[in-house]
């Protein structure tokens, strides 16, 4: 099946709300067919929130916001088993958690218990209460924003954590014209009221079963796993990627060429996202100016450039 009406169809739908940013929706849906989760991370105010819930209203399906606060519970998220005194037993009340899209608006503003309470539903699409397990609904997909961690009250996301992230997106400010754009349009109401569901829960399911079909050649999974090496061989790193850094590569390269009509990945595909899917993978030894994330996508963009490019 042809999907190039329907993904531009979505595409423009959240181009609506979001001006100027065409390179960063399409990296997040590219996330979403591909199964992932999607961290962005930026400085307050450039719409990442926006973003987000610009997705969610494209996509006919469950929707749930989560404000990370430094009081916020790992039962706020997942749940827990509540007594009800009618029935003289225990009943799983869900958490937050349980919707096909979940907004976990500023993640690193809660503590680390809190943030681990995610980890489980990240990975395995389920969340295990007192020895049973509860699934998730598919697509399932955690769209989570965060500060700098330079700004005050903020904790660091656990290594453990940021691997689950499919990939690391910031927004950035907007062009002159286009901040000229978003002035305009809020003078007479949200760009968000005007976002329609173009898209049902079940064509997702559909499209990223779809993304399972486009093909990867040999030579393009041996320049993933080139790069991959590289990584874990630079003086400059303490922690290359991980297998499941070179798997998540592999998928969303999948998803980015069906966005864009092909069904077959192109290396130009693998050199575009290489950094936002490796940089918050690895370690660097040093930072430059005490900023890691600046440090780690220069070393991964250097080291995708020494990989020599399959024919």
């Amino acid at each position: 099946m042809n999907y190039s009406e329907l993904l531009g169809t979505l595409e423009q739908n959240i181009a609506n709300a979001i001006f100027g940013k065409r390179d960063v929706i399409r990296m997040c849906l590219a996330g979403i067919f591909a199964g992932g989760h999607i961290l962005l991370e930026d400085v307050p105010g450039v719409g990442k929130t926006l973003l987000a819930q610009a997705a969610a209203k494209s996509i006919s399906c469950s929707f749930r916001r989560i404000q990370f606060t430094p009081d916020l519970l790992p039962t706020d998220i997942v749940g827990s088993n509540v007594f009800n005194p009618a029935k003289h037993e225990f009943v799983f009340s869900k958490g937050s958690i349980f919707a096909n899209i979940v907004l976990a608006d500023e993640i690193n503003r809660t503590t680390p218990r809190t943030q681990s309470a995610m980890l489980e539903a990240m990975n395995e699409q389920q969340v295990s209460i007192d020895g049973v397990t509860y699934p998730l609904p598919a697509p399932f997909i955690v769209f989570a924003t965060e500060n700098p961690m330079e700004f005050e009250g903020t904790y660091p996301l656990p290594e453990s954590q940021l691997d689950r992230f499919l990939l690391r997106i910031s927004v950035g400010y907007p062009d002159r014209q286009n901040e000229i754009n978003v002035l305009k349009a809020h003078q007479k109401s949200r760009p968000l009221d005007a976002v329609q569901a173009v898209m049902t829960a079940e064509q997702v399911v559909e499209i990223q079963r779809a993304v399972s079909d486009v093909k990867v050649s040999d030579s393009i999974v041996k320049y993933i796993l080139d790069i991959v090496e590289t990584t874990r061989q630079s003086d400059e790193l303490a922690a290359g990627v991980s297998t499941r850094g070179a798997i998540s590569l592999s998928r969303i390269s999948q998803s980015l060429a069906l966005l864009e009509g092909r069904d077959f990945v192109i290396p130009d595909d693998v050199k575009k996202l290489a950094v936002p899917v490796f940089a918050h993978r690895v370690i660097p030894k040093t930072y430059l100016g005490s900023n890691q994330r600046e440090t780690a996508e220069a070393l991964i963009e250097r080291l995708t450039e020494s990989v020599a490019v399959p024919a």
